[in-house]
């Protein structure tokens, strides 16, 4: 019982890895060179049981990764959002009153 076990956890943790790895990769700018389908809501595996005392080094090494990423991602959200603020407030083109323009001339 103890090899399904651990056969279980390890693909459980295989899949848990895969999505911390996607993240890492979109939090890289990775993203832009193409699409990524990130809703993806990790469910363990029915009777998955006890984790195997071999794969607690693995398990929190990936807890770790993902505590990281999402770090990660609640800053890339606030900085995104200052980004839209300040672009939000840049005028472009002919919209609005025209803004007198001043030269420096004492050159």
């Amino acid at each position: 019982m103890g090899g399904d076990w651990a056969a279980a956890w390890t693909a459980a943790l295989d899949e848990l890895e895969v999505d911390v790895t996607e993240v890492e990769q979109l939090l890289a700018d990775d993203h832009r060179q193409r699409d990524h389908d990130i809703v993806n809501i990790w469910k363990p595996p029915a009777g998955l049981g006890p984790l195997p005392l071999d794969l607690k080094p693995r398990a929190d090494a990936v807890l770790s990764r993902q505590l990281a990423a999402a770090r990660a991602v609640g800053l890339a959200i606030a900085t995104t959002r200052k980004q839209v603020t300040v672009v939000s407030r840049i005028e472009a083109g002919d919209q609005g009153a025209a803004r007198p323009a001043y030269i420096d001339c004492a050159m």
